[in-house]
């Protein structure tokens, strides 16, 4: 029996006061696409197979970090849904782990065959990747035919019954910037509010350039000369990755500006990558081992203070001092990539 870590220090506050409020857990570093700003190469150096980490062993650390105050869980991969009957999880972590949200991203392609189960298991909400309504673009972009297969999942997930569905686009300048008003347009047909995100300099995104990050201020005011203005923001974002926004006809949309207007100084979330290393920052060139005093008998009031230890040192900035690069290009470079996983994007959950 594990003993039951003390909560009595909640909540869990690093350096500069940021709780740990929530977790992405990534459950697979496969994907079933190549997307340019994430895998664009045509290998990759996968985890082994006995490294990732059990569903009991996920919702077992999972417990430990709500109990930590990351009351807020997220399934991400790669392809979350790749991993097979990922619905027991779901239901594992609903009963056992008891997090105040659960929700999930995926890029949707498998999302149709599987949003009841999901749903009915405790998943709470869902966001879908999808930066192009162009089938062609689509295939060029990321490297598959399946377009009609993601469209097919958005639409499941808008009648599942979930708290919300919302839609991810990474925006790039000469791919899908012409594309702005017709994802807004295609969110309000089913129901799904569209977030678009600034194309960032991390994992997988070897080629970046900051030429090709189309800025929130660009977004804004495209958006706002097409649509007669935008009313900033409907709520104050707190911890929360996207800033929102709201169209006169009160439309609602938000922008994530990870590139050029970080929110570092509000970040309260921890990663947890497939094979059980708790990364404190998307940036973070290196994580904490979980899994082998997982694996070694570690008590759960241990691996409690393993965690909160690391977080009560966090003082991570890593989008805040990319901004200070004065010749910014790729975080990793694709032999850095190569010769360690973990750097990827994908293995750490966006």
């Amino acid at each position: 029996m594990h003993s039951t870590p003390h909560n009595s220090q909640l909540p869990t506050r690093d350096l500069l006061g940021r709780p740990l409020g929530s977790l992405r857990i990534s459950v697979t570093d496969r994907c079933n696409l190549r997307c340019a700003y994430c895998m664009p190469e045509a290998e990759y150096v996968w985890l082994p197979k006995q490294s990732l980490l059990t569903f009991e062993e996920i919702t077992r650390l999972a417990r430990i970090f709500v109990g930590l105050g990351a009351s807020k869980l997220r399934l991400t991969g790669g392809e979350p849904l790749l991993r097979h009957d990922l619905a027991s999880l779901v239901s594992m972590l609903r009963d056992e782990a008891k997090p105040t949200d659960l929700a999930m991203t995926t890029n949707g392609m498998l999302l149709g065959s599987q949003v009841a189960g999901l749903r009915s298991a405790g998943l709470q909400r869902v966001t879908v990747s999808l930066d192009t309504l162009s089938p062609v673009k689509m295939e060029k972009h990321a490297r598959t035919t399946r377009h009609e297969d993601i469209l097919a999942g958005i639409s499941a997930a808008t009648g599942a019954g979930f708290a919300s569905v919302k839609i991810n686009s990474v925006v790039i300048r000469g791919f899908n910037d012409d594309e702005l008003v017709d994802l807004i347009e295609y969110g309000k047909r089913v129901g799904a509010e569209v977030r678009f995100i600034e194309y960032m300099d991390v994992g997988g995104a070897t080629r970046w350039s900051m030429a090709d990050v189309v800025s929130q201020a660009d977004i804004l005011e495209r958006l706002g000369r097409h649509y007669g203005g935008i009313h900033a923001p409907t709520r104050p974002r707190a911890s929360a990755p996207a800033q929102e926004f709201a169209f006169p006809d009160g439309t609602r949309f938000g922008v994530i500006a990870s590139t050029t207007q970080p929110f570092c100084r509000d970040c309260d979330r921890g990663r947890l990558t497939a094979d059980g290393t708790f990364f404190l920052c998307l940036y973070a060139r290196d994580g904490i081992d979980l899994r082998e005093p997982l694996r070694s008998g570690a008590s759960d009031s241990e691996l409690s203070t393993l965690i909160s230890t690391a977080w009560r040192a966090r003082d991570d900035r890593g989008a805040e001092r990319r901004l200070e690069v004065s010749e910014r290009g790729a975080l990793v470079s694709l032999e850095g990539l190569k010769a360690d996983p973990h750097k990827e994007m994908h293995t750490r959950g966006g």
